[in-house]
């Protein structure tokens, strides 16, 4: 519900309208809080998953809150790429960004067990599928017809599938504590289920920011009973700078066929999201259609944010959705608000000890909120599939490209014999489902006779194909 304080309804409508600054900070910060947890957390995953993260004891550790500040500080470059903008950079619209869930699955096996040094690999990869990105802004809107809600559901579905194991080994006390009496301890469970519980409460029954920024408030309860409880170690806080400048070429650059491929491939699916967000904020909170050169101009920023983060050691940059329910929760269409934010996340990025508070929160209380986040990630796919006329047709693409993404995912092994390439890019799961159910609804005829599926479906048809 928009507040007639804030300005009139043309007012709030308009990306260039300012609101006063007592009611525009505050408005800002919300989007800030609204992104925070999710904005940070693949830091922690790609760091854990590499060996220098939480409860992995390593030298490099401090590499990890690096890291996290880079996540802030980007995020709030990328995110003034797009409200301020320059050039055909940006729509000129309220759109946050911030580190990408999506390229998570494609990551992890590229660094996985290798420390530190494994992430120029990935800075390389992020510099070559950001530039990747920034391009397809010249024919995006050419491109959108091969990406229908069959294939971007399965997506997104099985992103939140890839990831919903990570969230149960933090909540069980993290990777190096797996084969250990501490690994699914009751203490452990009890400060990740205070975090669901409070995240829970909130989206049910509080209204207003209390409701948006959930996952927020129950990582501080989950935090509050982990310190309460003796487990929060903040050595690193008081060891952290005050201030610290971005570093180029921070962890290197190494270019990896791998890498680039399943950056650039994922890149494509990021552009589409990209696409729809648009159109959801302006749908949202102008009631109306996207403009070709808002659309273009955000896939710019996008790629863009995405390739700059990798020349400083961040990860890739994609607009984030939650921030486009906030604007159609507040009816504030504001550009400057936005940027407010922004300014606000590029403060914190500056200054480590924001960092190292961060990396005190345990492990077992942010898989809480982890659990919650990829769950609600599994939710967003199967909802866009929702809008599938599931006829037979759809379903034997929707189980062919499920089926061997996700078995493939869940047994690397199978293919053992395939090149590293092949193999890294063939079980991160993402990428064959995706290619399979793009290729198929592409090449197969509109319709499957009735009977071309009985011996398989055992009776459970679906939706009439009519």
């Amino acid at each position: 519900m928009s507040d007639a304080s804030i300005g009139t309804p043309e007012q709030l409508r308009d990306p260039n309208y300012t609101p006063p600054l007592t009611q525009a900070v505050p408005l800002g910060i919300q989007h800030v809080l609204a992104m925070f947890v999710s904005n940070v957390t693949p830091a922690i995953i790609i760091c854990g998953a590499a060996g220098f993260g939480f409860g992995s004891n390593s030298p490099d550790f401090p590499q990890m809150i690096y890291m996290i500040q880079m996540s802030m500080f980007f995020a709030g470059i990328a995110t003034l790429f797009q409200t301020i903008g320059f050039g055909p950079v940006g729509a000129r619209l309220p759109i946050v960004q911030g580190t990408s869930f999506a390229f998570i699955p494609i990551m992890i096996p590229l660094v996985a067990g290798k420390g530190v040094d494994a992430i120029a690999v990935l800075m390389g990869g992020i510099l070559v599928g950001g530039l990747f990105h920034a391009s397809l802004g010249l024919f995006i809107g050419r491109l959108r017809f091969a990406l229908p809600p069959l294939v971007t559901g399965l997506v997104v579905t099985m992103i939140g599938l890839a990831l919903v194991k990570v969230g149960i080994q933090y909540a069980a006390g993290g990777v190096p504590a797996i084969g250990t009496e501490e690994y699914g301890s009751s203490l452990n469970w009890l400060m990740a289920g205070t975090v669901i519980l409070v995240t829970l409460g909130l989206k049910f029954f509080a209204r207003g920011m209390l409701s948006v920024s959930a996952v927020l408030v129950g990582l501080l309860a989950g935090y509050a009973v982990a310190f309460a409880l003796g487990q929060v170690n903040l050595g690193n806080v008081g060891r952290a700078a005050s201030f610290a400048m971005p570093n180029p070429l921070h962890f290197g650059l190494e270019f990896s066929v791998a890498a680039i491929i399943g950056f650039c491939a994922m890149s494509f699916v990021s552009a589409v999201e990209t696409v729809g967000d648009v159109s959801g904020i302006t749908k949202g909170g102008a009631n109306r259609e996207a403009t070709d050169k808002e659309i273009q101009g955000a896939t710019f920023a996008d790629g863009l944010g995405t390739a700059v983060s990798g020349l400083f050691g961040a990860l890739p940059n994609t607009s984030f959705s939650q921030n486009v329910g906030l604007i159609a929760m507040t009816g504030v269409m504001s550009r400057a608000v936005v940027t407010i934010g922004a300014i606000f996340l590029i403060l914190c990025g500056l200054v480590p000890k924001v960092g190292a508070v961060i990396s005190s929160v345990p492990i077992e209380v942010l898989g809480g909120g982890v659990i919650v986040m990829f769950g609600m990630v599994v939710a967003a796919g199967i909802s866009m599939l929702s809008d599938v006329n599931w006829n037979r047709r759809n379903m034997v693409i929707f189980a062919i490209a499920l089926s061997l993404g996700l078995g493939l995912q869940l047994e690397p092994d199978a293919l053992q014999y395939l090149p590293s390439t092949m193999k890294i890019l063939a079980t991160s799961g993402i990428l064959p489902a995706a290619l399979i159910a793009i290729i198929l609804n592409l090449v197969l005829p509109a319709e499957l006779s009735a009977e071309s599926t009985e011996e398989v479906s055992g009776g459970m048809s679906g939706k009439s194909s009519k």
